[in-house]
């Protein structure tokens, strides 16, 4: 298995999903490479560039097999076929063409759009393309005819994303109009308008069921759609300002909102209403944390302190002071008896968590502590700051090692759900796995193209997901180190991710 990057200057790494190293680097392309598909066999990769040119490549050999050069401006897209027999390119020339990748052959021009064409996909059949462009609709085409089955206008700006559904019959677009709209494909009609954003949307993303959408965004709000209906099923608003962190309680069937209003809020999953909003953080909330039995909320601030919160009253039962500069982060024990922090005080504290004194104060990293861990067993803890990632010794607080690889600081750590690997997601655009036994690095997953802000194991432990301040998570196969899904749509940065 093979993953691939384009670079700014025209180059293209290709990455083997194995061990996470670069098996070619494909060098042609004299300007930024924009797009990038991978033939469904995995035996060539299609490149779109902004030099005008299309290149098909030899992936045993890295070999550009093929230079494909009828477009007259920038190619924004490129898209292989389900079944690998043709290739699609999205351009500045306002044209999508469509290519034998086998001969290099043009056999379609598909020609309508009024301005550059951003973004061409296939549907699940292939028997169909979706286009979005600058001239703000979204065209919808017979592969085998070339003619346009559908124009869909009502969008009042540009389009940058589209996507089939699943079950390919039904279209999302993505725009700069701050919508998002549901398109039947059979009909032509708009089913549905997403309205909610107050940015421009790059992409929509469909459950892997097709039933819902999700979207969120940096104005405080996080949003849950329902495909069938068009409606918004839960609007989580109320913080006056943005959302820093949340937190599932599936117990209690609540999720806990921090924000920079200095505010956590709690909600229930159910309806959706905010059942308390909790105040007593004089400066930012940074993390929440529920205890395992779902009876409490932990919250660290700006303001150098802890507080428990019961989730039932809302009210503050305990606020933990000690640290001396702000609380980055939190983690509770399996058990839920203990809590420990981390802060930019580069300390670790230990709290009992019944009676809200501070057990032990671990030192030995020189930076903030931005992440920390409990192992699922309790029996270790994993801190993370800017110089290292440290385990420690839950029982005796000692310092029993240190995981060294990343190139620059890192942010997040995670416990895989059985204890047996360890995620870190760093400065350097990447995410490692460790072997929480040995130490050792296992593998390092290569996708982001910005800071990883936060990672989490699936409950099952199957799957890791990654934010990142690309705008993305990444969705990643734990055993093979394969990314299975990008998360598109954020417009700004992701800060945090949780299943």
């Amino acid at each position: 298995m093979s993953f691939g990057v384009g670079l700014g200057n025209g180059d293209i790494h290709v990455y083997s999903t194995s061990n996470w190293e670069i098996t070619w680097t494909l060098s042609g392309h004299t300007d930024q490479a924009r797009g990038i598909a991978f033939s469904p066999d995995g035996s060539l990769i299609v490149s779109g560039s902004f030099d005008n040119t299309i290149r098909i490549w030899i992936m045993d050999s890295g070999v550009c097999q093929r230079i494909l050069t009828d477009h007259t401006d920038k190619v924004y897209c490129v898209a292989y076929s389900p079944h690998g027999d043709q290739v699609a390119s999205a351009s500045g020339d306002k044209t999508i063409r469509l290519w034998n990748p086998t001969t290099g052959d043009c056999s379609q021009i598909l020609s309508g759009h009024g301005n550059t064409v951003c973004y061409v996909v296939y549907s699940p059949e292939g028997d169909q393309i979706a286009s979005g462009s600058d001239d703000s609709t979204v065209r919808v085409w017979n592969v085998v005819t070339g003619e346009c089955t559908h124009i869909f206008d009502d969008h009042s700006d540009e389009v940058w994303g589209v996507a089939f559904s699943p079950q390919g019959d039904q279209v999302a677009s993505a725009s700069k109009d701050k919508t998002i709209r549901l398109w039947d494909v059979e009909s032509g009609t708009c089913r549905h308008i997403l309205e909610g954003h107050s940015d421009g949307i790059f992409n929509a993303v469909y459950s892997l069921k097709g039933d819902q959408i999700f979207s969120g965004s940096r104005e405080g709000i996080v949003r849950v759609w329902d495909v069938q209906s068009g409606s918004c099923r839960h609007t989580l608003a109320g913080h006056g300002n943005a959302v820093s962190c949340v937190a599932y309680s599936p117990k209690a069937g609540m999720l806990a909102s921090g924000s920079t209003d200095n505010t956590v809020r709690l909600w229930a999953v159910s309806d959706g209403g905010s059942r308390h909003i909790s105040r007593g953080h004089s400066q930012e909330v940074v993390d929440v944390k529920c205890s395992p039995n779902g009876d409490l909320i932990a919250s660290c601030s700006g303001d150098n302190t802890i507080r428990l919160w019961d989730v039932e009253t809302g009210l503050c039962v305990r606020t933990l002071s000690g640290h001396s500069e702000s609380v980055s982060c939190l983690s509770f024990s399996p058990e839920g008896n203990q809590l420990c922090s981390g802060s930019g005080d580069s300390t670790v504290r230990l709290w009992d968590v019944d009676t809200g004194t501070c057990q032990r104060i671990l030192t030995g990293h020189v930076d903030e502590v931005i992440g920390i861990a409990y192992s699922p067993q309790g029996d270790q803890i994993a801190s993370v700051s800017e110089d290292t990632v440290r385990l420690w010794n839950a029982t005796t607080a000692e310092h029993c090692g240190t995981l060294n690889g990343h190139t620059d600081g890192v942010l997040c750590i995670a416990y895989s759900t059985e204890g047996s690997l360890i995620a870190a997601g760093s400065m350097d655009r990447t995410v490692r796995l460790w072997d929480a036994g040995t130490m050792a690095c296992t593998n390092t997953l290569n996708g982001h193209c910005n800071w990883v802000n936060d990672v989490t194991f699936s409950p099952g432990g199957n799957q890791l997901a990654s934010a990142s301040g690309d705008r993305t998570v990444r969705l990643w196969t734990v055993s093979t180190g394969e990314c299975h899904l990008i998360l598109n749509g954020h417009g700004s940065y992701v800060v945090t991710a949780a299943y």
